[in-house]
């Protein structure tokens, strides 16, 4: 049964950045491994309900993104080290929270609870942000 790592998650100010990193475990079993699938990026902040922020599929790289995080994060595949990473830069005080790495052998969905996936999940890295 495959696991999903998150790392990298901690304090930062506002303006500042993180670096997020999601790993497989093993690393082959990446639903949709070699080179299908997606993996995606949900947070969750107290209180509110889980929103998702970005996703990538794996046959290409191609990114997408919630209206949220648009220009100021980007997801991208680090091949190199079987992970995905989320770079999150202009932090604001509303990027606090709990943040899960998500992935599916076929569809990302960026709507919480999507019967599209992703259907895989980490259990998740704080992030908190503050001025």
């Amino acid at each position: 049964q495959v696991q999903l790592l998150e790392s990298g998650g901690g304090s930062a100010e506002v303006g500042g950045a993180l670096r997020l990193s999601c790993q497989a475990s093993p690393s082959t079993r990446w639903p949709g491994y070699p080179d299908r699938g997606c993996v995606a990026w949900f947070r969750q902040a107290p209180g509110k309900e889980r929103e998702g922020i970005a996703a990538i599929y794996r046959s290409n790289g191609f990114p997408y993104y919630a209206d949220s995080v648009k220009g100021r994060f980007t997801i991208s595949m680090d091949t190199e080290k079987g992970a995905v990473s989320l770079q999150m830069d202009s932090l604001k005080p509303e990027d606090t929270g709990t943040y899960y790495c998500a992935a599916d052998a076929t569809s990302c969905s960026l709507i919480a609870g999507s019967d599209y996936g992703p259907h895989v999940w980490g259990r998740g890295t704080m992030v908190t942000v503050s001025s």
